[in-house]
């Protein structure tokens, strides 16, 4: 192609199960990955020494008294959590002093649907299964949700009733930089994870998340994270928190327990380390993806992915995001429906700043709304169809190369491509220097 170096590098994208390689221009193409630390041979040691030395408080075998009720919660399957050694971690801690049957796991879905028994059987493994009950949360089943009052910035607070009455409660997460609400993990465990659907809205309302705060690594005056924050705190906390932090192989490399608020703040230093990578400047083109599977499973979570890309690419840029989406847009929940309400991503914007209540699934919109009237936004997806991408306002390829090249021929021989093979595990952003 005229104006576009034939030297190339092959760079393999996070993509499916499987990855996925894209060669592009030498010279034109920055790639900008999380810091990679390799995991130890033995992650296991890091979930314990973090149980028997928290970072706050005391240990977690210190707190367990025997006949208690005890729920852990745990994150659901469009993550990549190590579920399967954290939660036998904690389960060996509380060994002795309290009974199997007297401990519930909590899928934290928030208002995800539920996971299958065959997922379950992926995230937990049989074993595990067979020792401990596991819930599903549903935030539209009122019955199994406990009224709390308004809190936070008048919030309607309904939880999950087995962690409301639970005398031991365990968060289990893992962090890494979120679009909106700061950081993953920690309090979110909670809310939304095991919130009620009309909590889950208001801590997700357009006010919120359009507020310049609630974005990328920012916890602290992000109007989302301190609602979350605030509500945790007011229906009686967190007994025991444990998340990790994750390299781009899905391994744990670093590991984090005790007191909710310090947990957290230890856990979000150390992804920042990794994950945040300073860009002199604004790019043309971005190339991004959602970390693969089971992260880019449906497009609505893929809009991580395109939100990274986002805060390196120039207004009018283009950004492509490879994402599997074996799940589709999903086709449960009003996700696609409301994609399509409007006839443009800024008529979505204005539609959702004019209502007066939140609707479900309403936050992923607005924010893949806002990254679309920034760039344009094409998907290279093996599950979703041209016409799929095209209600939803976005372009598709079938060849992510060829798109890079022409949209670098179409913004001029000095345009530039930065490649984020980890999606959202990765956030860029431009240098004051």
């Amino acid at each position: 192609m005229p104006g576009v170096s034939t030297d190339q590098v092959t760079i393999r994208l996070a993509y499916g199960e499987k990855g996925l390689d894209v060669a592009l221009p030498a010279d034109r193409t920055t790639v900008v990955e999380p810091t990679y630390v390799p995991a130890p041979d033995d992650e296991r040691a890091l979930l314990l020494d973090a149980l028997r030395e928290p970072v706050a408080g005391p240990p977690l075998r210190e707190l367990a008294r025997p006949g208690q009720k005890v729920a852990i919660s745990i994150c659901d399957g469009t993550r990549p959590q190590p579920r399967h050694l954290m939660v036998p971690a904690v389960l060996e801690q509380l060994d002795g002093i309290v009974d199997p049957d007297d401990v519930v796991v909590l899928v934290a879905t928030g208002t995800h649907r539920g996971n299958t028994e065959d997922e379950l059987r992926a995230m937990l493994g049989d074993d595990l299964l067979k020792r401990v009950r596991v819930v599903n949360h549903d935030a539209r089943d009122d019955s199994s949700l406990v009224w709390l009052g308004r809190h936070g910035r008048d919030v309607p607070v309904w939880l999950n009733r087995h962690w409301v009455e639970a005398d031991l409660r365990i968060t289990t997460g893992f962090v890494e930089p979120h679009f909106f609400a700061g950081f993953s993990g920690g309090p979110k465990l909670v809310a939304p994870g095991l919130a009620g659907l009309e909590t889950v809205l208001t801590l997700h309302d357009a006010r919120r998340i359009g507020d310049p705060a609630a974005t990328w690594a920012v916890c602290e005056g992000n109007p989302v994270h301190d609602d979350i924050r605030a509500v945790v705190a007011a229906v009686g906390g967190v007994s025991f928190a444990l998340d990790v932090v994750l390299n781009r192989e899905q391994r744990i490399v670093a590991a984090f327990g005790g007191e909710l608020s310090p947990m957290h703040e230890a856990a979000r230093e150390a992804s920042r380390r990794l994950a945040m990578q300073p860009v002199p400047s604004p790019f043309e083109v971005v190339v991004t993806t959602n970390a693969g599977f089971p992260l880019d499973q449906n497009l609505y979570q893929s809009v991580k992915g395109m939100s990274a890309a986002m805060t390196v690419v120039r207004p009018g840029g283009t950004i492509v995001c490879a994402a599997e989406c074996r799940d589709g847009f999903p086709d449960h929940g009003s996700y696609r429906e409301v994609l399509a309400s409007a006839d443009s991503p800024q008529a979505l914007l204005d539609a959702i700043a004019a209502r007066e209540r939140t609707v479900p699934d309403q936050w992923q919109v607005q924010v893949q709304a806002k990254v679309q009237s920034h760039a344009d936004v094409v998907v290279h997806s093996a599950h979703l169809s041209r016409d799929d991408l095209a209600a939803a306002h976005l372009g598709h390829t079938d060849d992510v190369a060829e798109t890079v090249l022409r949209a670098l021929r179409d913004a001029g021989p000095d345009a530039r491509v930065c490649v984020l093979p980890e999606g959202p595990q990765t956030i860029p952003y431009v240098s004051a220097g």
